[in-house]
């Protein structure tokens, strides 16, 4: 299919009889993952313009914020892919140019569509990482992504890789979005998400899915929180005696459940990330209601030297390897289909993907 424009952005889409499939071809975002019957796309869009990373500029752009995330919240939308760190650069770093989650947040990619599919290929110069996507649909209503990784240099390299799945309104709303996922044991980010909003207790280790709170109490994270201004970030490590991870999501308004299953062994850990009216710097403006469901290789979202230095979460390393001259492979699938309840599971047994 031909290039397209999504929100005022150079994209490419693939479809069949019940699903639409667009990615940005700037940041490499997956933008929408559409129910065509119904108009529902689970993924945010976030409620500023949104622009071409290439075209940003500080002086230019006050208004996406001044500081290593402005590029990215530029551009951002949907799915984004997190590498090769998850989280913020060093002072150092930042200064040197890079962004909040690495460069393929904000890179330019190639992008080629067929009968088969969809692909995206992009360079990472600083990484010196060469990047594959390749999108196709595994059935009516489930997709397959299919992400290879070169590494260019001739050192083993530590990295971090997150898929960075956000969901907005309205599919997502206060008080009715229910989740499921095959979460085990818990964490509280250490540090502070918000000016206002922080409700979760810093730090604090716990069983899923109930959060413990500041003042007292626990909070469910399989229902998004009632409050009118709230945020949080927690970290879960899948269940270790599966083959497979999985999170679930359903909107009770549009009877659409939406979820991912992946390979537990490629990313271990889920992040769940809540930003409710609660951020007051530009481009938020205390205006975004998001959901980050962010299944990666690392817990928490930090700096490369933490990110090391931490090591290990729960006996569970909390970075990958990827050798020398060497290529490393992943492999996912999203699936959005009605559904009457929230589905308990994601399951994905050879190429046979369901809700149960």
């Amino acid at each position: 299919m031909p290039e397209v424009k999504y929100r005022g952005r150079r994209a490419s889409s693939i479809e069949n009889n019940s699903l639409r499939v667009t990615v940005l071809h700037e940041g490499g975002h997956i933008a929408e993952i559409l129910d065509k019957s119904s108009g529902v796309n689970p993924l945010w869009t976030p409620p500023w313009p949104s622009i071409e990373p290439s075209t940003y500029n500080l002086a230019k752009h006050p208004e996406y914020g001044r500081d290593s995330e402005s590029k990215l919240l530029a551009g951002i939308m949907g799915h984004n892919l997190c590498l090769d760190f998850f989280g913020g650069p060093s002072d150092e770093e930042a200064a040197a140019g890079l962004t909040v989650h690495g460069e393929a947040s904000v890179a330019q990619y190639q992008v080629a569509t067929s009968s088969e599919g969809l692909t995206q290929r992009a360079e990472l110069p600083v990484a010196q990482l060469r990047l594959e996507r390749e999108i196709r649909f595994a059935g009516d209503r489930e997709i397959e992504v299919r992400e290879t990784l070169e590494n260019l240099s001739a050192s083993d390299r530590p990295i971090g890789w997150t898929e960075h799945v956000t969901l907005g309104p309205p599919f997502l709303e206060r008080g009715q979005t229910q989740f499921r996922a095959s979460a085990t044991k818990s964490k509280v980010s250490e540090g502070p998400m918000s000016d206002t909003g922080d409700y979760q207790k810093p730090g604090a280790e716990f069983d899923w899915p109930n959060v413990p709170r500041m003042v007292g109490g626990s909070t469910d994270l399989r229902v998004y929180n009632s409050a009118p201004v709230s945020a949080g970030f927690t970290t879960h490590m899948m269940d270790p005696h599966r083959e497979h991870a999985y999170f679930v999501a359903f909107s009770p308004a549009s009877k659409m459940a939406f979820g991912y299953v992946w390979r537990r062994a490629d990313f271990p850990w889920l992040g769940i990330w809540e930003e409710n009216h609660s951020r007051s710097s530009p481009p938020w403006n205390k205006g975004t209601l998001t959901r980050g469901m962010e299944f990666g290789a690392s817990p928490m979202p930090e700096s490369r030297r933490k990110m090391i230095d931490r090591g290990t979460l729960f006996g569970m390393p909390g970075f990958r390897w990827i050798p020398a001259k060497s290529r490393v492979h992943v492999v996912y699938r999203a699936m959005l289909a009605p559904a009457g309840r929230v589905p308990e599971a994601l399951t994905w047994s050879g190429d046979t993907t369901k809700f149960e």
